[in-house]
């Protein structure tokens, strides 16, 4: 017993000192053990991390009894003495190991315009003619199966940027009066566009949030958590994303297939922001609906779960919001709905 448990030691050390377990997935194993994390956060945790995590890292050493193996990966540690039949099995299990080798260097900075339609107070008027999105809103009377709409769903990437912890995040300033010691953190140059870029972000999250909302940006994916959870009231949630099953599509028609509503009619939506890590501007709301909705493109035929949020009190929103000019409808008359991009995630109740 005394040498497997010094076998055990030695190999989860071992384990550790890999890093194969990144400070993001600990903690969402750990705080959201049975929510499958959406691709729209796993693009921002580093991929040689999460191609462990999915297939697992196995150590294994030759002894008398047949070796024994470590795999750590999806599940935590687990380790089997390799003896015949049923053996010895130790787990740990998720965000039980937990070693935090530090940020790797400065984060590169995405050169990505925030994408302002979900920023309601904004006048983003002139978005009506150049921006593909603005085919993404829609009046909920359209959410059935058999409707067809003229979608252009697009599979976007983080660009470099990735999750900081929140100690990381918490000794690093955010605010618009600390943007030259921000800049220089980065080593991002003032008046390019990478600091133009940033600059945005930080007004975009300075903003008053709209009646009836409340507003965060979230400077790491703990952060986020804990807003959503604090918003809907409850540690039971769930995280859905809008997947797309192709990397290119074109603009096409789709076709409804079904259409399943969330729990609830509070949620929370958080967009990605141009940055030099990972940022997300968050926003909860009790007037709003959340839908999973199946779509098939007619011209290439690619399968799309998309999420769809409706809001069903827009009286607040600024008048001059592509959502008004798309739809021709006037702020506070009707339900004003939008497909979520691939990037963005809502959080609701599990149930």
């Amino acid at each position: 017993m005394d040498r497997f448990l010094s076998l055990l030691s030695m190999f989860l050390l071992a384990a550790v000192s890999h890093a194969a377990l990144s400070p993001q997935l600990v903690y969402w194993h750990s705080v959201l053990p049975n929510t499958p994390m959406p691709s729209a956060i796993s693009d921002f945790i580093d991929p040689d991390v999460l191609a462990e995590e999915k297939s697992g890292v196995n150590v294994y050493t030759k002894g008398k009894s047949g070796g024994t193996t470590v795999n750590v990966g999806h599940g935590g540690v687990h380790v089997a003495t390799g003896k015949p039949g049923p053996g010895t099995n130790v787990n740990v299990g998720h965000g039980s190991v937990n070693e935090n080798t530090g940020h790797k260097g400065k984060p590169r900075v995405v050169v990505t315009v925030p994408n302002r339609i979900y920023i309601y107070n904004a006048a983003t008027e002139t978005q009506t003619h150049d921006d593909p999105n603005v085919a993404l809103f829609f009046l909920e009377k359209e959410l059935r199966p058999g409707a067809k709409m003229n979608l252009h769903f697009t599979k976007t990437t983080s660009g470099g940027a990735s999750f900081l912890t929140q100690k990381e995040a918490d000794a690093i300033p955010f605010s618009s009066a600390k943007l030259p010691e921000i800049l220089d953190h980065f080593s991002v140059k003032p008046g390019s566009a990478e600091a133009e870029a940033m600059k945005t972000t930080l007004q975009d999250c300075e903003e008053p949030a709209v009646r009836g909302e409340r507003k965060y940006c979230a400077t790491s994916l703990e952060s986020m958590v804990e807003f959503s959870m604090s918003s809907l009231g409850t540690r039971d949630v769930t995280a859905m994303s809008t997947t797309v099953a192709k990397v290119v599509t074109p603009r096409q028609q789709y076709t409804v297939t079904g259409v399943k509503a969330l729990p609830g009619d509070r949620l929370v939506a958080c967009h990605p922001e141009a940055y030099a890590y990972a940022v997300f501007y968050c926003h909860a709301t009790a007037t709003s609906k959340a839908y999973r909705v199946g779509l098939v493109g007619t011209a290439d035929g690619v399968v799309v779960e998309a999420v769809a949020v409706c809001h069903t009190d827009t009286s607040a929103w600024n008048p001059n919001h592509v959502a008004f000019k798309v739809l021709k409808v006037k702020p506070g008359s009707v339900p004003v709905c939008h497909f979520l991009p691939d990037d963005s995630v809502v959080w609701s109740r599990s149930g």
